[in-house]
This record gives C-alpha cells, sequence and structure tokens, in this order.
C-alpha cells in the first residue's frame, strides 16, 4: 500500500469516526449537545482535524443524515422482502420505519426534522435517499395506474413520518402504532393479484 492510499484511508477513518461520534453523542445527549468542541474532545482530535473534514456542525449532521437513509433504506429493503405477499411486505416496512424512528430519535430528527441541505426529489437527490424512497415505491401503489406510485409513495411516507413526529411528541399514544398503520396498509396496498 502507497503513503498516499493509507492517508486516504486513514483520511476516510477519522471521518467515519467523527460522524459516528456525533450520531452517539445525538442519541445520549441531543443535537444541542454535539460541538465541534465536544467532538473534538471525543474523537480525540483538534477541532482543525475536524473542520478539515467538515465545514462545521451542519455539514456533520448532513453526514449523519445520509449515513441515517443508508441504514433506513437497509431495514426497509430487509423487512419487505422477507414478507411474501405486497401487503405484509408494506405493513412490515411500515414498522421497519416507524421503528426506526422511535429507536433512533436523534438521527430520524436529523434526516427529516433539523434543517439540511440535502435535496429531496430533485435531479441532485443523493442515492441514499433514493434508495430509501425506492423501497416504498415498491410495496405502494395505486390499483390500475402506475404512472401514481411515486404519489402515493409519497403520501405513504407522509403519513409514516407524521405519525412518527407526533408519537415522538408525545402528540399521539404510542399504543395504537399498530392500528394506524393497520389503517394505513389497508390503504395503500396494491391489491394481490392472484
Amino acid at each position: 500500500m502507497s503513503a498516499t492510499e493509507r492517508r486516504e484511508r486513514e483520511r476516510a477513518q477519522r471521518h467515519q469516526l467523527i460522524i459516528t461520534a456525533a450520531r452517539e453523542l445525538a442519541e445520549a445527549e441531543g443535537w444541542d449537545a454535539v460541538t465541534t468542541r465536544r467532538l473534538a474532545e471525543r474523537v480525540e482530535y483538534s477541532q482543525p482535524v475536524l473542520y478539515s473534514h467538515f465545514k462545521g456542525k451542519d455539514a456533520i449532521i448532513r453526514a449523519v443524515a445520509l449515513e441515517g437513509f443508508e441504514d433506513l433504506a437497509a431495514e426497509m429493503r430487509r423487512a419487505r422482502l422477507a414478507e411474501i405477499s405486497r401487503k405484509e411486505a408494506l405493513r412490515a416496512l411500515g414498522r421497519a420505519y416507524l421503528d426506526f424512528a422511535a429507536n433512533r430519535p436523534a438521527l430520524y430528527e436529523a434526516m427529516f426534522v433539523m434543517p439540511t441541505v440535502l435535496p429531496f426529489a430533485s435531479d441532485d437527490t443523493p442515492s441514499a435517499l433514493r434508495a430509501a424512497f425506492a423501497e416504498i415505491v415498491a410495496v405502494v401503489g395505486p390499483h390500475d395506474d402506475e404512472e401514481l406510485y411515486g404519489l402515493y409513495a409519497e403520501v405513504f411516507w407522509g403519513a409514516l413520518h407524521g405519525i412518527a413526529v407526533l408519537v415522538h411528541g408525545s402528540r399521539m399514544p404510542a399504543q395504537y402504532q399498530g392500528d394506524r398503520l393497520d389503517l394505513l396498509v389497508e390503504r395503500f396496498a396494491p391489491p394481490e393479484t392472484g
């Protein structure tokens, strides 16, 4: 391995270490606790080293959010593929989404609540966001018009997001999560072909 390759590998490892430390600190203490000073202390690098990787906290949150979308896409995909029928796949995907939001509230906040420069539904949309959305498109849809699959997926996603945020904020009781998901699945599952 050349010296250049080694430096690039070490830089990538530092970059990932900073992202991981930010995620852990945010989950433990909230995003207000994530400062470049605290991150520098936690990863045992100077603040200038942090700034050589990220321009500031917003850039770190963006990197955390992108990683979160990769995780969410993978979890929804696993849940979706574990089921045979599209209806049960939709239910499993919805459950995976809501569990993700409940189990990783700070990560979910970085992905969907905090202001970021992540472009959604545009030519510049990062592949991780596209992959997560594609998982929803794969199992939700209208009954007869393929051109509307994206619209149906957006509304299903919006409903899941609303439930996640309202339950997290104690605006809706968590114990009815399954009932809410059942209503969504009944409305958005494509008919089974047989």
